[in-house]
């Protein structure tokens, strides 16, 4: 059992906490947040000690593994600061906003010998899983195509803080919603080397109306696409276009495999909490018995494509992933 503490008691702050109540694998024991007076209900509730301060948990024994729900400016400190200590790091995406400050991160963990995870929870999906071993499997034949669309309406509903701040959240609904459709795509496509994106906007926050639409190349050939709007209800469809068929993930359960000359075949599996299967993926990979689920070489390949995705709609040109 791994022993953690969270850093950040905002709404995913106290959804990871959760997410892993009876967990046989981790739980939280000591919970940071600058506005205690707000969180201390729920501290109290799930048994964690309160305090104000990073620094706390640093001098805390009991802990052997931090989870940071922060604002994106504090991350890459927060991870040196974590690693420095020893101490397993889990970093609520994105990482960092450019692929130079990601590796700033991920080298601070590598020199400290610590496991860092980060929290791309949607490849976790019971569809998602399945379809990574539908392609793995040449099931599809060689991948040619692969596209995502994630929307959902947190922007018309969740006001205020990082969301509001283009500093901390740039590209209208890319690091909200579009992060995790990036993700995806590295995860089963590898690494993309060039994109080329458009916003269209039709009302500004805080009740936003835009759609980021995103046309990328990757590293082995294949061509990606990516779709996200802010104000529409939730929505998930994640297909891959092979030389033998297809295969497409629809909401976090269900998959629909076809093949050339035969008929489509829908299967639903058994849901899991996506939030729960990375944390746990976290301790296996803390306690060695498993690679935690997001190498970091995608975790590099994921800030470097969405930096490359913000400067090509900053831009309107087609716009090189940085590598290095």
């Amino acid at each position: 059992m791994i022993n953690a503490a969270i850093i950040g008691l905002g709404r995913w702050g106290k959804s990871l906490v959760s997410a892993v109540q009876g967990s046989e694998r981790l739980r939280f024991v000591h919970g940071v947040s600058q506005e205690p007076d707000e969180a201390r209900d729920f501290t109290t509730k799930h048994g964690l000690r309160l305090s104000t301060d990073l620094r706390d948990v640093l001098a805390d024994p009991q802990v052997q593994a931090v989870f940071l729900a922060t604002p994106h400016s504090l991350h890459v400190e927060q991870v040196q600061a974590v690693a420095a200590n020893g101490r397993a790091v889990w970093c609520e995406k994105p990482l960092a906003l450019t692929r130079t400050e990601a590796a700033r991160a991920v080298e601070a963990c590598r020199k400290a010998g610590v496991v860092l995870a980060s929290g791309n929870n949607k490849r976790c999906f019971a569809s998602m899983r399945e379809l990574k071993r539908v392609v793995a499997s040449g099931e599809i034949g060689e991948v040619m195509h692969i596209e995502g669309h994630f929307s959902n309406e947190h922007s018309t509903r969740v006001s205020g803080g990082w969301r509001d701040d283009p500093r901390e959240s740039p590209g209208a609904g890319m690091t909200g919603a579009g992060l995790h459709i990036l993700d995806a795509l590295i995860n089963l496509g590898g690494p993309l080397t060039q994109v080329h994106t458009q916003l269209h906007t039709a009302k500004a926050p805080p009740d936003p109306r835009d759609v980021v639409a995103m046309l990328g190349k990757f590293a082995n050939g294949a061509s990606g696409m990516l779709t996200t709007v802010r104000a529409t209800p939730m929505y998930w469809r994640f297909a891959v276009f092979g030389t033998n068929g297809y295969a497409e993930a629809r909401d976090e359960d269900t998959l629909t495999v076809a093949k050339i000359g035969g008929e489509p075949v829908t299967q639903t599996y058994p849901h899991a909490d996506s939030l729960r299967v990375l944390a746990e993926s976290f301790a296996d990979a803390i306690e060695g018995r498993a690679p935690f689920l997001v190498s970091t070489d995608q975790m590099l390949d994921l800030i470097g494509a969405f930096e490359a995705v913000i400067r090509s709609m900053d831009t309107g040109a087609p716009v090189a992933v940085p590598r290095a």
